[in-house]
């Protein structure tokens, strides 16, 4: 039996996970405080994603740069290729929050989309 430990980032308490595993399957999760904690556990030992958050260039803005992030959580072991296909990238103003910046980032079927809006 594998026994990891991990510290749950679904909310501020930060509680102190233990995950049993056998054979590759989660067994238990303790520690947690919540139903959240348990699902984070479980998703984080195996299949790890992250939520990515960058900034790209602004032509013609109020601001020179937007902040950026994926729409959704992607597997841990795309973000380089996100931010990669991130790299050198420039959109025209007006840009508004919720705007497609890249679709399909890096194949995993999740899109790049602005946090903020930035007028002309």
């Amino acid at each position: 039996m594998e026994t990891r430990n991990l510290t749950c980032i679904n909310c501020p308490m930060g509680c102190a996970l233990t995950i049993e595993m056998e054979n590759g399957e989660v067994t238990s999760v303790s520690g947690n405080t919540c139903p959240r904690g348990d699902a984070y556990g479980r998703k984080e030992v195996t299949n790890p994603t992250r939520i990515v958050t960058s900034t790209v260039r602004v032509k013609d803005g109020e601001a020179d740069m937007v902040s950026v992030k994926t729409a959704q959580d992607i597997p841990k072991g795309k973000i380089f290729d996100c931010v990669r296909a991130l790299k050198g990238v420039e959109v025209q103003a007006p840009i508004h929050i919720g705007d497609v910046i890249i679709s399909n980032v890096a194949g995993t079927g999740v899109d790049i989309v602005a946090t903020r809006n930035v007028e002309r």
